[in-house]
């Protein structure tokens, strides 16, 4: 490359030496400029990625409690499908035996309900026909509860027209005693199995007693 300057050719040669030195230098300036560009760069898709991964690492996280969640309340919900609350119950339940205050028993210490408790002359307004049927209660111990059976005769028959089953268990709630039941069999046959449910009712209707004296 020559230059058409004036003067001698020494001003000429350094002129030329230091218009060259001074691109170079210009260079080294831009590299370092694409260095340090390049390097944020970098720097920022680093970020930018562990940003994203740490996104979605919370979102995972907190998805998978959301879904266990889900599942129990979905189990809870199953299993208090055929449950009945009842607050403050009227009869006292004593280890296995129903105590009714005041019924008369036989002679062989069993309950007997007399002929005025069992009102064979009641009738309704209507003057409609009355059928007098009777229960008889079965009670198993089971955890925090017990397995409650029940017979139901009619008037002057010894075997009863329809057995069932049910776990039943008490709590103290803040506005009052609460009876949790979940039915588990009906006529020595178990219930269709709820889906997503923890309670087994196969396992708890192995305690059912029946009349009969069968088991499931």
């Amino acid at each position: 490359m020559s230059y058409l300057a004036p003067g001698s050719p020494e001003n000429v040669a350094l002129a030329q030496h230091v218009n060259g030195r001074l691109r170079a230098e210009s260079r080294i300036v831009a590299a370092r400029a694409f260095l340090f560009r390049a390097a944020g760069a970098g720097l920022f898709a680093a970020l930018l990625g562990i940003g994203v991964g740490a996104a979605a690492y919370g979102y995972a996280y907190m998805n998978q409690f959301d879904s266990a969640a889900e599942r129990i309340a979905a189990a809870m919900q199953t299993a208090l499908s055929d449950v009945t609350l009842k607050t403050k119950g009227e009869v006292t339940l004593t280890d296995n035996t129903l105590r009714v205050e005041g019924l008369p028993k036989g002679g062989n210490g069993v309950p007997t309900p007399t002929q005025a408790q069992l009102g064979q002359d009641a009738t309704p307004a209507s003057k409609a026909p009355v059928n007098t049927t009777f229960t008889v209660f079965k009670q198993v111990p089971y955890l925090d509860g017990q397995i409650v059976s029940g017979w139901n005769f009619r008037a002057n028959e010894d075997k009863p027209f329809q057995q069932y089953c049910y776990f039943s268990r008490r709590s103290n709630e803040p506005k009052g005693q609460v009876e949790i039941k979940i039915d588990l069999a009906m006529d020595g046959k178990v219930l269709p199995q709820p889906q997503k449910s923890d309670v087994n009712l196969a396992i708890l209707a192995t305690n059912c007693v029946w009349h009969d004296g069968k088991s499931l």
